[in-house]
């Protein structure tokens, strides 16, 4: 069930994806509330799944991981918990979506390079009982959204 949102709670949710560490007080003065108020907020919105945790907003090239790509995977239908359990335990792999329409599952996945992407999806990814074949997207190019919501 959607957690019943005001403006404020967007608001908030606007600033803490710019910047998950901000302090309770810097968060307060922007948004013109009071400290109690946020931290009441915050708590509400941690509590009620709407915020899952603060995380690092790491640059893939920074660390090493120079190729992207988005994979395309067409799966037996029976085999999909089974599929997403190895997905999720497999390094390298930042993004998991079940979707709709001609393929089944798409991965953004990281690598080190061109040889590491190759055995990323051919080896791993391909092995996987269930996984009938796979498309794979190279990532020219990643500018960081500047949209909230």
């Amino acid at each position: 069930m959607a957690a019943d949102l005001d403006d404020i709670d967007h608001r908030i949710l606007d600033e803490l994806t710019g910047d998950g560490r901000m302090s309770m007080r810097t968060l307060a003065e922007r948004l013109h509330i009071s400290r109690a108020n946020a931290y009441a907020r915050v708590d509400r919105l941690r509590k009620s799944g709407v915020v899952r945790g603060f995380t690092a907003d790491i640059d893939p090239q920074a660390a090493g991981l120079g190729t992207s790509a988005y994979v395309t995977l067409s799966l037996r239908q029976a085999d999909w918990r089974e599929v997403r359990s190895q997905l999720q335990r497999l390094d390298g792999v930042a993004h998991i979506g079940l979707v709709g329409g001609e393929f089944d599952v798409i991965l953004l996945v990281r690598a080190r390079d061109n040889a590491d992407l190759r055995r990323l999806v051919l080896d791993e990814i391909q092995g996987m009982p269930g996984v009938l074949n796979t498309r794979t997207h190279l990532v020219f190019e990643e500018p960081r959204p500047t949209g909230g919501r």
